[in-house]
């Protein structure tokens, strides 16, 4: 790689740093496996039929499993859950099924894992798969929805965890 592209690539991670985000856990289950990570980016790409969009590394724990299950979770975490997002991104050497410690998890009738104090939870099937680089970009359509009061989102913004402040 150049220099040129090497300084464009460290500016781009300085730029999206500067994108404040909701925090979300995306949850995988196949059989035995389960696995998940943390997500500040996922996208209502249709009302009716209700779809969402995420982005997993393919070199991740979790995209073998959503390929193979063809399901996920889609967890929009409170402002109290910030240990969740950090054992789902892999902070402190958390694995698998070890990630879902610290929460309140329940598996849906159709394998997906969700959190019952995540302020909103969507149970999703595999819609569509786009592969792009080192992601697969995934459609899920939503089968389930959970939404529970609770206090302000988290959100992550220039590598730290924080809360929305309303004006």
């Amino acid at each position: 790689m150049s220099d040129s592209n090497n300084t464009l690539n460290q500016e781009f991670r300085t730029a999206m740093r500067q994108l404040a985000g909701g925090v979300s856990v995306i949850t995988a289950a196949y059989g035995d496996d389960q696995t998940g990570l943390t997500a500040t980016s996922v996208v209502s790409i249709s009302m009716d039929p209700p779809e969402l969009f995420i982005s997993v590394n393919r070199s991740s724990s979790s995209w073998p499993v959503i390929e193979k299950s063809g399901k996920f979770g889609i967890n929009v975490l409170q402002q109290g859950q910030q240990i969740v997002a950090e054992h789902f991104s892999g902070k402190g050497g958390r694995k698998g099924a070890d990630r879902y410690a610290d929460d309140d998890w329940y598996q849906t009738p159709d394998g997906v894992w969700l959190s019952r104090r995540a302020l909103a939870a969507f149970a999703c099937d595999v819609e569509k798969v786009w592969m792009h680089r080192e992601h697969a970009l995934i459609a899920g359509k939503v089968t389930r929805i959970d939404v529970h009061d609770g206090p302000q989102p988290l959100t992550y913004w220039h590598g730290h965890y924080g809360s929305f402040i309303q004006n």
